[in-house]
């Protein structure tokens, strides 16, 4: 095998395949989000827990996706890249516990707790979308990025975003962001 094939294994197998990650993570916006807007608006009787639920559901599938995708990479990458994806990686545990942090502390001093109610969505999609730009970075992924780009902004503007229209907001361009995605990982990766 000549230089040049075997550096195009090499890059090829350190890609990480985002589309199953993207689709779970689909799954739960549009679902989960959705449901919530439908159920805020009073246009559909549901149970509280149903989109919880749904949102959990795609979060937990797009998760583990990710998280077998970035491992599977990982094999072929270098010592430096395995390091950098590790660093990275720690981000979701302090970025999500600062969260928790900010969102107690804020609903807990101007003792509103239905805050969390709006919070946690953006919030969550915030710290999602700069540990993406983050990722995209490290990986020279520029689809990555870019998505954590628009996430990180739709979640701010989305608390302008009054009553039901918050989770509508999230559902459409949250995971309409994430379809998205998922057709272009495809392109990217045959690239």
């Amino acid at each position: 095998m000549n230089a040049t094939a075997l550096r195009a294994t090499t890059v090829a197998s350190t890609e990480v395949d985002n589309r199953a990650a993207y689709l779970g993570f689909a799954f739960g916006y549009v679902f989960g989000h959705g449901a919530a807007m439908l159920s805020r608006s009073g246009a559909v009787l549901m149970p509280a827990w149903l989109p919880i639920g749904l949102l959990a559901t795609g979060l937990v599938a797009g998760t583990i996706f990710a998280m077998t995708a970035s491992l599977r990479a990982q094999k072929a990458a270098s010592d430096a890249r395995r390091r950098a994806e590790k660093l990275v990686g720690t981000a979701w545990i302090s970025g999500f516990t600062a969260l928790a942090l900010a969102v107690t502390g804020l609903s807990t001093v101007f003792d509103e707790p239905e805050l969390q109610t709006v919070l946690w969505p953006a919030g969550a999609t915030i710290v999602v979308g700069l540990i993406y730009i983050a990722e995209g970075a490290i990986r020279g992924n520029a689809l990555h990025h870019n998505l954590g780009t628009w996430l990180m902004l739709v979640a701010a503007a989305t608390l302008f975003v009054p009553g039901a229209g918050f989770f509508g907001t999230l559902a459409v361009l949250g995971g309409g962001a994430y379809l998205v995605a998922a057709f272009l990982e495809r392109r990217r990766l045959a690239a």
